[in-house]
């Protein structure tokens, strides 16, 4: 079943994307969301059988893929708990988002193309998350990355589209280095790149140091740093975090699966997989739990002043990928996972009910434009404000009322209050999680607000004109509008909705159904040793010892960020003007991601692309080909250009040259004879 779970998607890929000018956009469609539908099936399948049966796991070997010296690669695929866990997630809302796309891209005339890309997309995936070794996670890892390229940059005559993909691209090389030069460390270290056998040998590499750079420094740290490095660029987390936002570009299905299921829960993944790495390098541990707050704070503040719909919510998941690096850096692994699980549900929902409202106002994404749609979509309504209510985390502290986000989200805080007792970074992460958690109900009510509540505004009636620079929503399908920019918005067809309203139920029951066996009372028997605990077990049962008022905290600032989104968007309309009027300076730095990009650009991107002309024009083009080939033919055709001189056409002028000629040689011969 594995076997059929991993590699339809790839089936669905290959005829789509072969075939699919052959068989026409509505067989591709079906295909692909037929297979997808079918590995969703057999994932559960698999999660009911693992995770909550009795079967302990498994890892057939489909191959030998590679034997170097001691380097010895099989292509197995690991099916654990955290394997059964990443197959629901990744091919339930890939099928969610196949069906949905199967409405939303419906004037799109490269439909086979794009289906065959979400397949492989899906495919890449699910090979990084059965990968029983590291060489074939990084060969998922870098698929992951590769179909990211490809569906970010789908509409590839778009120029914003191009760059996007390619910016994409290019910041995760940066972070992929780092993850392999982590490989390259381990196999050093262990011999091995399979996990068993390296999980064997990392309690006895503890405290083994490497001389590096003239510095003798712990070899396991180094090693988890470095493969974390390759984790903050997947998941989009601080100072590798600029790709993300630009990756709304692609259609607003890829970014559901994008920042749903796969790609940035990819580096959480591989975190929790080799969470036996990081119990023995507490420093690397203390650094990616301070990496998460500092981005689940970052994001938080920049998603309180973005107008484009989509980058309101794509903030909010880099946030939301924040707090579980934060529990995976305090030790808190399950509760790590268990938020990637619940965030898969209520992020896809909101993602897709962001697409029903573009779909609805034909394309149009700021949220200037809109407003009072909750009486033309009352459906899509309902479906995103369950999506905020599980992202805020709505519940009632010390119960087990309340939406996903209130478990998996609360958990994290308390979890991270608890190991503050001997960490600092845990102390700044709960401190940032517990901030992060008001701004991050102020924007999500503020996204609510503005799109459905009040009147509805025409095309940038109420922007601010003191920020003409503003960074405006594009066009969804601006390639493809038809011109119908001014029609009523209506409600999306069903093929769009019932995948809202299946995303919608695990977003109001995941918390609530999974809590106990994801870090509760039934954590020992769900893992099953998929995560490695360690000393830091004791986090899971801290968390239910802490003062009230932790528990508190989070829902405090929830209920605050939404009385300000409230008193702000609702009751005062035209307060947010007055007071980004009133501060510019911090308006302006906080619509401009904190000049992130300004400061890459400045750094890296200005410099490199002056370096490279250099060795263009100067190198390249002087040196090499100005005395090379260009050099040579140059000096070709002016000889000849003189020998075309000579050519002139008149014999006098010929019989002239020969008369020089002929005197030339008996003087020569004369003088021979004289001498």
């Amino acid at each position: 079943m594995i076997q059929a779970i991993v590699f339809l998607p790839l089936v669905g890929f290959l005829i789509a994307g072969a075939f699919g000018r052959k068989l026409g956009p509505r067989p591709s469609e079906l295909l692909t969301t037929g297979l997808l539908m079918a590995c969703a099936v057999m994932s559960w399948i698999t999660f009911f059988d693992v995770a909550l049966g009795h079967n302990h796991g498994f890892a057939p070997v489909l191959a030998n893929w590679m034997t170097v010296g001691a380097l010895k690669v099989d292509w197995a695929l690991r099916v654990d708990t955290l394997t059964a866990v990443m197959l629901v997630v990744v091919t339930t809302v890939s099928s969610l988002v196949h069906l949905y796309s199967i409405g939303y891209m419906h004037e799109d005339p490269s439909r086979p193309r794009f289906f065959a890309y979400l397949s492989l997309f899906t495919f890449a995936m699910l090979m990084l998350v059965t990968a029983d070794n590291l060489v074939q996670m990084f060969f998922g890892w870098e698929g992951v990355g590769l179909a990211s390229y490809l569906l970010i940059g789908f509409w590839y005559e778009k120029p914003s589209a191009c760059a996007a993909a390619i910016k994409a691209f290019v910041v995760n090389r940066v972070g992929d280095f780092g993850f392999a030069l982590g490989i390259f460390l381990v196999f050093q270290l262990t011999q091995s790149l399979s996990f068993n056998e390296v999980f064997a040998a990392v309690p006895g590499l503890e405290g083994k140091p490497i001389h590096i750079f003239g510095m003798d420094v712990d070899a396991l740290e180094i090693a988890a740093f470095l493969l974390f490095i390759g984790a903050m660029g997947k998941s989009a987390q601080f100072f590798l975090h600029t790709w993300l936002p630009d990756a709304m570009e692609g259609p607003t299905p890829v970014s559901a699966l994008i920042h749903a299921a796969t790609m940035v829960t990819a580096g959480v993944f591989m975190v929790a997989r080799l969470s036996p790495i990081f119990e023995h390098a507490p420093h690397a541990a203390a650094f990616v739990t301070v990496i998460g707050a500092v981005t689940a704070f970052f994001a938080a503040t920049v998603g309180l002043v973005q107008n484009d719909i989509k980058r309101v919510i794509a903030y909010s998941t880099c946030s939301q990928l924040g707090y579980m690096f934060v529990a995976e850096g305090v030790g808190a692994y399950s509760l790590g996972v268990f938020h990637l699980f619940t965030h898969a549900f209520f992020k896809a929902l909101l993602f897709l009910g962001a697409g029903s409202v573009i779909h609805a106002m034909h394309h149009e994404q700021d949220m200037r434009n809109m407003g009072g749609l909750r009486k033309d979509i009352p459906f899509t309504f309902a479906m995103m404000t369950i999506g905020t209510l599980a992202l805020t985390g709505v519940g009632i502290p010390h119960t087990e009322i309340g939406f996903a986000g209130f478990f998996s989200k609360d958990g994290i805080i308390e979890a991270a209050y608890a190991a503050s007792a001997h960490s600092t970074a845990a102390m700044i992460g709960f401190i940032s999680t517990v901030v992060a958690a008001g701004f991050t109900s102020f924007y999500s009510w503020r996204l609510v607000f503005m799109t459905f509540f009040g009147t509805r505004k025409e095309h940038g009636h109420e922007a601010h004109a003191a920020h003409a620079h503003d960074d405006h929503a594009h066009d969804d399908h601006a390639h493809d509008d038809h011109g119908h920019g001014h029609h009523a918005p209506h409600e999306s067809p069903l093929v769009m909705l019932v995948p809202l309203a299946v995303l919608a139920l695990g977003a109001v029951f995941a918390g609530y159904l999974f809590e106990p066996d994801f870090a509760g009372h039934a954590y020992d028997e769900f893992w099953k040793g998929a995560l490695f605990t360690g000393e830091h077990n004791h986090i899971l049962h801290a968390r239910h010892e802490i003062p009230t008022w932790v528990g508190f905290a989070p829902f405090t600032m929830m209920v605050l960020g939404f009385l300000l989104s409230l008193y702000v968007y609702v009751l005062k309309p035209g307060l947010a003007q007055k007071i980004a009027g009133a501060f510019p300076r911090l308006y302006d730095f906080l619509l401009n991601k904190w000049y992130f990009d300004e400061l890459y650009d400045a750094i890296f991107v200005k410099p490199a692309f002056a370096i490279g002309r250099l060795f263009w024009k100067g190198g390249d083009g002087a040196i090499i080909d100005g005395l090379g080939p260009d050099g040579v033919a140059a000096r070709v055709v002016d000889g000849a250009k003189l020998a075309v001189r000579l050519q002139t056409g008149y014999i006098y002028n010929y019989a002239f040259a020969m008369l020089i000629g002929v005197a030339a040689i008996v003087t020569y011969f004369v003088a021979g004879g004289l001498r």
